[in-house]
């Protein structure tokens, strides 16, 4: 990561103009204002172009581009400039457990990450998808922490840390990680594998999420849903790539510009049966 840190433009893009020293004020609105600002979002993969996982291209697709990603370009970007501003940040990895069915283990495909401030270390992740947690988590176990969204908890199970979300009135397990420190080396070949593999969902079809104050929004195919945190979920199935469009610019916050083939590929989604 010998590219120059355009930290100026990415507190820009994500509409943060605060304090900029490394104290857990500053991490909560940060991590708040980046899972706004930037989505999540595998137009890559799904329309067969690749994902680089280097600061010049992470900075000039999320930053200057005005595109999303999927977690690792979210976290590896986000924890880039946690420590150019004087935050302590280690990177590990988590099998997902999330509508994973029981009996089933998947690989560690997820990246997050612990930032510690004095004598305390946080779980943050921005980078999970529909789930994404919006405030440092504390690594602790058994309690439930209000986030910005969600309620989110610890637990601790086969040695392994858990982390559960509580949505719509029960609590769920979104995935697994323990501490052991992860270095750029090991996201590469499992970038590959999701942004290349016929059977990574990446590639299958198209996953996108959004949080703004009191709602999540999502995207899987041409199937869309708000959920707002009263409870109430509004869903609909997109059935014109005009209106595509729309939703992925209005309401995912995605540039569009330059994606080859982009209208096919949208509909083809919508012509699956």
């Amino acid at each position: 990561m010998t590219h120059e840190v355009d930290i100026d433009t990415y507190l820009s893009r994500i509409k943060y103009d605060g304090d900029r020293c490394p104290t857990l004020e500053v991490l909560a609105s940060l991590q708040s204002l980046h899972t706004q600002h930037i989505p999540f979002e595998g137009l890559n993969p799904f329309l067969g172009l690749p994902v680089s996982l280097d600061l010049k291209s992470l900075q000039e697709k999320l930053v200057h581009g005005g595109r999303g990603g999927y977690c690792f370009e979210h976290n590896i970007l986000f924890s880039t400039m946690l420590r150019t501003l004087g935050f302590d940040v280690t990177w590990h990895s988590a099998r997902v457990v999330w509508m994973v069915p029981e009996g089933v283990t998947l690989p560690r495909t997820h990246m997050t990450t612990l930032v510690r401030i004095d004598d305390q270390r946080y779980m943050v992740d921005v980078g999970y998808g529909g789930m994404t947690v919006t405030s440092p988590i504390k690594l602790v176990t058994d309690v439930a922490q209000p986030t910005t969204h969600e309620p989110f908890r610890l637990l601790r199970e086969d040695g392994l840390y858990v982390l559960q979300s509580e949505f719509m009135g029960r609590w769920n397990s979104l995935y697994r990680f323990d501490l052991q420190e992860q270095l750029m080396a090991d996201y590469e070949l499992t970038n590959w594998y999701m942004s290349n593999s016929p059977d990574s969902r990446f590639v299958a079809g198209l996953v996108a999420a959004r949080v703004s104050p009191g709602k999540r929004y999502a995207l899987l195919n041409n199937k869309f849903a708000v959920h707002n945190l009263n409870g109430e979920t509004v869903k609909r199935v997109i059935t014109d790539v005009d209106e595509f469009r729309t939703v992925l610019m209005n309401d995912f916050h995605i540039n569009l510009t330059g994606l080859p083939k982009l209208d096919e590929a949208l509909q083809s989604l919508i012509d699956r049966p």
